[in-house]
């Protein structure tokens, strides 16, 4: 199978204005992915396009020394348009390269998406599209019909829904009862203002960037459950128009949400891009409150509690071991790490292995602290 990337941004390639990321995605995040599943077998032929085909060997000399050299990975992959032209529509000659049931990526400003999601499903490609898949309602129903027509997959590029942490919270969040409050904040640093000063406030804003993530999470949680019903936005200026950006620099949105059984709940939303230089890239974080029981995550700091009227606080670690089942109650922990410990055992895999080989000095401090304790004296260890 192939697979085409639209777009070679800093998710893609790492890359921002032809320099390397100062995020936390300095590699990218795409293309890498990409390469290590056609090492494993599942992909044939890689190909890229972007509008400038000038950036094709910066990103083959960024590739080739912090992903070749250092994983050992094969990055090539073709490239339209080619390295010496300019072309917006070099996508499109990419997709006739493709076949019926092959894949394509895209990761390029929100305004482009719907025009490159529904012409690369009409050929009968399956689609991932960079959250927000569209900006309105009638493209999302566009490309729902265009998905049913071709029998292809269109699905957003939301990867909050494969955190250990926010899966976990979303089940145990469908057995606390009705919805009540939900209050999410999600923030870059102002840096990204200027990364982004190509669309920021014509092409997108902070809100469709990245409220996104915890708007899904919430409607994910709530599917089947309750539908929202009122949307009220407020927003912050200045930062942003001080740099001589016509867009927002924080937006928060408060949505009446209606329980099945008649409820009333509230969800506020707020995303912004002008926080100060912090000990991470992205602040991300979420309360919830439902008639039986409260939950919060501090992504960022992989903070993890709730409490519930059953069982009262709790600060469980998925990340450990996954006991909530998935949205089909099926055994959900295969990537946790307790279970992956045992899996590696049994297969023989996993340098992570603590032989009896490996751990002696373990188990020679272990003794000298008891010993030390048992006489009130240091113990001198002779490994």
């Amino acid at each position: 199978m192939k697979a085409l990337i639209i777009g070679t941004g800093e998710y893609v390639t790492g890359l921002v204005h032809g320099s390397k990321s100062t995020s936390d995605k300095g590699v990218g995040i795409v293309a890498l992915t990409l390469f290590d599943l056609r090492q494993r077998g599942l992909l044939d032929e890689i190909l890229i396009a972007g509008a400038n085909g000038l950036k094709f060997p910066l990103i083959r000399q960024h590739f080739d020394q912090l992903i070749t050299q250092k994983y050992g990975l094969d990055s090539s992959f073709r490239s339209f348009p080619n390295n010496d032209s300019h072309d917006p529509e070099a996508w499109r000659k990419a997709l006739t390269e493709l076949s019926p049931g092959d894949s394509v990526i895209i990761f390029t400003p929100d305004d482009l998406h719907f025009e490159m999601a529904h012409e690369s499903a009409s050929r009968g490609l399956h689609v991932l599209v960079a959250k927000p898949i569209v900006k309105t309602l009638e493209e999302h129903d566009r490309l729902i019909k265009v998905a049913q027509d071709k029998q292809v997959t269109i699905a957003t590029e939301v990867h909050k829904r494969w955190d250990p942490m926010y899966a976990d919270a979303r089940q145990r969040l469908r057995e606390m009862g009705d919805a009540s409050y939900f209050a999410s904040y999600m923030s870059q640093p102002k840096s990204q203002l200027e990364s982004f000063r190509a669309w920021a406030g014509t092409a997108s804003d902070i809100s469709y960037y990245l409220n996104t993530h915890h708007l899904d999470f919430h409607c994910w949680a709530l599917e089947g459950r309750a539908r929202p019903v009122r949307v009220t936005a407020s927003a912050s200026n200045g930062v942003a128009q001080s740099i001589n950006l016509d867009t927002e620099d924080s937006i928060t949105l408060m949505v009446d949400w209606i329980n099945d059984s008649g409820t009333k709940a509230t969800g506020i939303y707020t995303s912004a891009w002008i926080a100060p230089k912090a000990e991470v890239h992205s602040q991300q974080r979420f309360f919830a409150l439902h008639h039986q029981g409260e939950l919060r995550i501090d992504q960022a700091h992989r903070g993890y509690q709730l409490s519930t009227e059953s069982d009262g606080p709790q600060s469980p670690n998925p990340l450990f071991f996954r006991y909530t089942p998935d949205s089909q109650g099926r055994f959900a922990g295969q990537s946790s790490y307790g279970y992956q410990s045992i899996a590696d055992f049994i297969t023989g895999k996993g340098e992570q292995l603590a032989t009896i080989e490996s751990t002696r000095a373990t188990t020679a401090i272990l003794e000298a602290g008891r010993l030390s304790l048992d006489t009130g004296k240091p113990i001198d260890l002779n490994l």
